[in-house]
């Protein structure tokens, strides 16, 4: 039975797609961007708060987006009632609370790569015993009892009971329902681009969290336009599907896992975020030989080959276990149980997408055996894949070969995957989501703005230049179809080109703000751009004075002060990313931040003195920016 709480959630979930966008925003604003990710961190990883303050600064995600979580850094998989629990819920309660904005959870370092589905499975069947085949015989000399009365002895033997953290994240309404015969479906992903009449028209899709699928990969828009508007039937409300990218940054090598050093990871990560619209020359690799693990793909190359040829981006077949002696590598999909990079002589380009199918690619135990999906990421590849489990070399649970032709379409790395994969549950992805080497990036400008300090009432008209022709329509025309303009990390108001954007600065305090423009590609694909801008609110009179007693770049372990003032104010608090990190009463005080709350890295804080009269009587300090070593 679902859990009253659960079930709540899920009904705010369908409250709030239904109120997300106006009737004409429909599928055209999909994409995802900086602005789109909930970046979750472990509180108690060093690690994990060190590869957050990295990724937030090279991709700019808003400081709202950032969630903190509690979680033991040694314990690599669990159970999924503590999965739900302890990571799901909140995660999907931070998206609730941040609106419809949310369409992918980047899962920082030190989380649980795997997650065991034995209990939920048990649970399930104990509740519908009519899902599964009665029980067989009792053999002879069989032992009573237990064994043969257990689920997992009738549950389908390819649907491993292991998931990974990522893929049960994007699967979220089904996990949350509990409902084990749904998220371990090889057919549940219904993102999952192919050629079927239902697909017509839309080979490629953005994404966005508020789009609907129905049971043949259809796109009903966000919820709110249907069943009525799109003549769906309702009854076909229960079949509807909706999901949240998600990839994990970085498997930190330790006493229990095989990843990357955090050095390589901060270096995948860098170079990723440099190959955004580099549009590069290399050559995506499809490889084959006499094992099943390549085997298994082998009928989708020619058809990749082909699409990416279209698009103008080289790709090619070739023979062994790697690409021998290739220089640019722009992609790998192979299948093999064991390699190493460095003996092929070859060179993964920055953007890359790798991937090899074997059984425990996505296992990161020590003693995981195969090699782990990780091998590409420590050579550079921007995300890398691999299963948790036994996958019997099942096609459906790994990704086809269009991840590539989807990825040079102009997709992210996360909207690629997804769209690759029909039973991603067990699928680990891990790397960076954002990266897009051949996104036609829109360049934003804002007119309206008089100058870094304001007042009053703003009239704010954005425009935006391609530096690209685009692709062919539905793909995406090289044109704007919208801006959306955020404040502080929340979208309050979208418009088409050429329309007035007001925005009442009185309604906030005064201080710093962050204003965010992004413009929309028209196009399925729907590319983002952003201009980001630091404004100060200057409308009640009010005034802060901050202070940096520690140097801007200071060891980790010590301790950072800030001396405050306020005139007026009731309380000053130290804030990072949104949590409360020290606070005092009165106009006047010092604040600390301890850097092992932080991790190393580039970090920014801020000082809001609050008032007495709610948001318009507060007023907030410009950034106080440090690197901790």
């Amino acid at each position: 039975m679902l859990h009253r709480s659960n079930h709540r959630m899920r009904l705010r979930i369908a409250c709030l797609a239904v109120a997300a966008a106006p009737a004409w925003w429909g599928i055209c604003a999909a994409g995802v961007g900086p602005e789109n990710v909930l970046l979750v961190v472990n509180a108690r990883s060093e690690a994990s708060l060190t590869v957050a303050n990295h990724y937030q600064a090279l991709r700019g995600i808003p400081p709202e987006n950032v969630l903190y979580l509690d979680w033991d850094p040694l314990q690599t998989t669990t159970d999924m009632a503590t999965f739900r629990d302890k990571i799901l819920q909140p995660v999907i309660e931070a998206v609730l609370a941040r609106g419809s904005g949310i369409d992918c959870v980047a899962y920082s370092a030190d989380f649980p790569w795997g997650v065991r589905l034995e209990e939920d499975i048990r649970a399930f069947v104990r509740e519908h015993p009519e899902v599964l085949p009665s029980r067989p015989e009792q053999a002879e000399g069989g032992d009573e009892g237990e064994a043969r009365d257990d689920p997992l002895a009738r549950w389908p033997k390819p649907l491993t009971p292991v998931g990974s953290i990522n893929g049960l994240t994007y699967l979220y309404l089904p996990v949350l329902a509990a409902a084990p015969p749904a998220y371990m479906n090889l057919r549940e992903n219904q993102y999952m681009r192919r050629a079927t009449p239902e697909q017509d028209g839309v080979p490629t899709l953005g994404f966005s969290s508020t789009l609907c699928f129905g049971p043949n990969g259809e796109v009903w828009g966000p919820a709110r336009d249907w069943p009525q508007a799109r003549g769906v039937d309702p009854q076909a409300a229960e079949s509807r599907r909706r999901y949240l990218l998600s990839m994990v940054l970085g498997v930190v090598e330790n006493e229990k896992n095989r990843g990357n050093t955090l050095p390589e990871i901060l270096h995948y990560l860098e170079r990723s975020a440099k190959a955004d619209a580099a549009f590069p020359p290399g050559t995506i690799y499809y490889v084959r030989n006499d094992d099943i693990r390549s085997k298994t793909r082998h009928p989708a190359f020619p058809e990749a080959v082909e699409q990416l040829e279209r698009l103008g981006v080289r790709g090619e077949i070739v023979f062994g276990i790697m690409p021998e002696e290739k220089h640019d590598c722009q992609g790998v999909m192979m299948g093999t149980a064991q390699f190493q990079w460095e003996e092929s002589g070859s060179e993964i380009r920055p953007g890359a997408l790798c991937d090899h199918l074997t059984s425990l690619g996505g296992v990161m135990h020590r003693n995981g055996g195969q090699t782990p999906l990780s091998e590409f990421l420590r050579h550079g590849a921007a995300a890398a894949s691999g299963t948790v489990t036994e996958p019997f070399a099942i096609q459906e649970k790994f990704p086809f070969a269009m991840l590539h032709v989807h990825y040079a379409r102009g997709c992210t790395a996360a909207e690629a995957f997804y769209q690759s994969v029909y039973g991603p549950y067990q699928l680990l992805i891990v790397g960076d989501p954002l990266c897009r080497p051949w996104a036609n990036v829109p360049r934003v400008t804002l007119d309206g703005l008089p100058g870094p300090i304001v007042s009053g009432e703003l009239r704010l008209r954005a425009t935006a230049h391609f530096p690209r022709p685009g692709l062919p329509d539905p793909l995406g025309g090289g044109e704007t179809f919208a801006f959306e303009y955020y404040l502080d990390g929340e979208m309050r108001n979208r418009g088409r080109p050429g329309e007035e954007c007001l925005l009442n600065t009185a309604a906030w305090g005064d201080g710093r703000h962050e204003l965010r423009v992004v413009a929309v590609e028209k196009g399925l694909i729907a590319t983002r751009g952003s201009l980001v801008l630091d404004v100060v609110f200057r409308n009640h009179d009010r005034e802060i004075q901050v202070q940096a007693e520690s140097p801007d770049r200071l060891a980790f372990g010590q301790i950072i002060a800030v001396e405050a003032r306020s005139p007026g104010a009731m309380a000053l608090v130290l804030r990072h990313n949104g949590r409360v990190l020290d606070r005092c009463l009165g106009a006047t005080g010092r604040l600390t931040a301890d850097t092992r709350r932080l991790g190393r890295g580039p970090v920014s804080l801020q000082v809001a003195a609050l008032g007495r009269g709610g948001e318009d009587s507060n007023v907030y300090s410009a950034p106080l920016r440090f690197d901790i070593e």
